[in-house]
């Protein structure tokens, strides 16, 4: 029997199961039903709490849309990983599935998480589905600035090269935002700003933050974030903190030797040019701007 069978007979056994696969490769399994489930090698459990809101779906591209809330339990979606942002674009997938046959099931979404908010012990999550994927902008942005992330294919710089990261030891720190490195005192004065701060032990482990401010004082290195981690950093936890880039023409060249690969186009004529006029008093010879 199908479930398009079963759903006929008007008495019908169904429930829901939703499976979250995160980025570092974590799946995890929910259901609404009042017993675990299981079918494509993943276990769905009925203890997180986790049910689903009307799903809004059209023809044509318009996005589908849902949302799943639950509560905040060890065993599933935790506030820690929540924080850690490691459910960020998360994979989901929904099936309508008969409980007591779990061969008879449909697959009615699939898309990513979206914006998640959490209160009270619990969480409530956006689903969108694959359509939201054609929102993305596409193409190149002329601008002055470089509109590569550095380090990546387009920007070719290779950050594993002696000088643009270390590893340390986390010495001192203030509200899982700022920093003090006492032995890291070999690099330039605001050499990391702008760059990556990898958490590479401990509870944080696989977090990412940006570095705000990075100053040399007397008591060693002193390391600001945009953002407080997630989840709580301590004392000894192994960090990984990469230089920064300020996307001008003239940062790449001289710190990474790298202008060949540049996403940006600095002789973009500014504000000021575009409001000049020509007056007899200055070269209108059609020349470069730059000689």
């Amino acid at each position: 029997m199908s479930l398009s069978e079963h759903l006929a007979l008007g008495a019908t056994t169904t429930c829901r199961a939703w499976a979250v696969t995160r980025r570092d490769g974590v799946t995890l399994g929910f259901t609404d039903h009042d017993r675990d489930l299981a079918f494509e090698g993943v276990v769905f459990l009925a203890s997180t709490g986790v049910t689903a809101r009307a799903l809004q779906q059209s023809t044509g591209l318009s996005v589908d849309n849902s949302e799943a809330v639950g509560a905040l339990t060890e065993g599933g979606v935790t506030e820690v990983d929540i924080l850690a942002g490691r459910y960020d674009g998360a994979e989901v997938r929904c099936w309508l599935v008969n409980w007591a046959d779990v061969a008879q099931r449909r697959l009615e979404f699939r898309g990513q998480i979206g914006d998640i908010t959490r209160a009270g012990g619990a969480f409530q999550a956006e689903l969108r589905g694959l359509a939201d994927l054609l929102n993305q902008p596409q193409g190149r942005v002329f601008q002055r600035g470089c509109s590569a992330v550095l380090g990546d294919k387009a920007c070719g710089a290779d950050l594993t090269k002696a000088g643009y990261a270390a590893e340390v030891a986390v010495e001192a720190v203030e509200d899982r935002r700022v920093f003090t490195f006492g032995s890291l005192i070999a690099f330039e004065d605001r050499w990391f700003e702008r760059g990556r701060f990898r958490v590479l032990s401990g509870q944080a482990e696989g977090v990412i933050g940006v570095v705000k401010n990075d100053r040399l004082h007397a008591d060693g290195r002193r390391v600001e974030l945009w953002q407080a981690l997630g989840p709580a950093i301590a004392v000894g936890d192994r960090v990984r903190i990469e230089t920064g880039c300020d996307r001008r023409a003239e940062t790449c060249r001289l710190k990474f030797a790298n202008l060949q690969n540049f996403q940006g186009f600095p002789h973009i004529p500014g504000e000021d040019w575009l409001a000049s006029y020509p007056t007899s008093g200055a070269s209108n010879d059609g020349g470069s701007l730059f000689l």
